[in-house]
């Protein structure tokens, strides 16, 4: 738990250490993400390439760091606080699962298979939820099965993007006349219907809870 001490002038060129901070930080993502994606190519709008969304992304992420740089210089701000590694820990963690099974990885003796966003999205998501001690299971499960069939329509069938969407083994046991596009919104649908029914069930046994403990009330 963080102790806020106000806001305050403070003596130097930088006003506001917390948004200088935040600036520099966002400006080293975008400068990596930039440098992650420089041999991928960008494509047009009406044929997207794997980098355009990725490279956009960025840009809009560095201007966001260049604006907090400037408010850092023009406007007193809070000074810097404690560090507190749980959200770091947990953010990076979900980065590395979602890297690590979206395709296939082999480390030496090591083989991880492709499991395709269907798998890694709801992992990193439930993984990355943990980054703040508040975090709840069954609302984070309804976020990932919720977010992530979003994400597989969007990249997967509107962007044509070249994202494993779920594992091969399961395209070999289904009917070969199925596209690859029918067993991504087939699966997209079976999510969110998941995602509903966690959502729901989860709301009525919050209900039937709060009439036991109000029963003895009533009698």
């Amino acid at each position: 738990m963080s102790i806020s001490h106000g806001q305050g002038k403070h003596r130097g060129f930088v006003r506001s250490p917390q948004n200088f901070a935040a600036g520099l930080f966002l400006l080293f993502l975008a400068a990596l993400a930039l440098w992650l994606t420089r041999d991928l190519p960008q494509g047009r709008l009406s044929a997207m390439g794997p980098s355009m969304l990725p490279d956009w992304l960025a840009y809009g992420v560095g201007l966001c760091g260049l604006a907090l740089l400037g408010a850092g210089f023009l406007k007193d701000g809070e000074g810097l606080e404690g560090w507190n590694l749980r959200g770091p820990f947990f953010v990076l963690l979900s980065i590395v699962a979602f890297a690590v099974t979206i395709r296939p990885l082999s480390l030496g003796s090591l083989s991880i298979p492709g499991l395709g966003m269907v798998v890694a999205g709801p992992l990193a998501i439930l993984i990355g939820g943990y980054a703040t001690p508040d975090a709840e299971p069954r609302p984070l499960l309804v976020l990932a099965l919720g977010l992530t069939p979003f994400c597989m329509v969007l990249f997967g069938d509107l962007l044509n993007l070249p994202i494993p969407i779920f594992p091969q083994s399961l395209a070999n046991v289904l009917p070969a006349s199925w596209s690859q596009k029918t067993i991504l919104r087939i699966l997209a649908a079976l999510m969110v219907l998941a995602a509903l029914l966690v959502h729901f069930t989860g709301r009525r046994r919050r209900s039937n809870r709060i009439d036991v403990v109000r029963q003895p009330e009533e009698v």
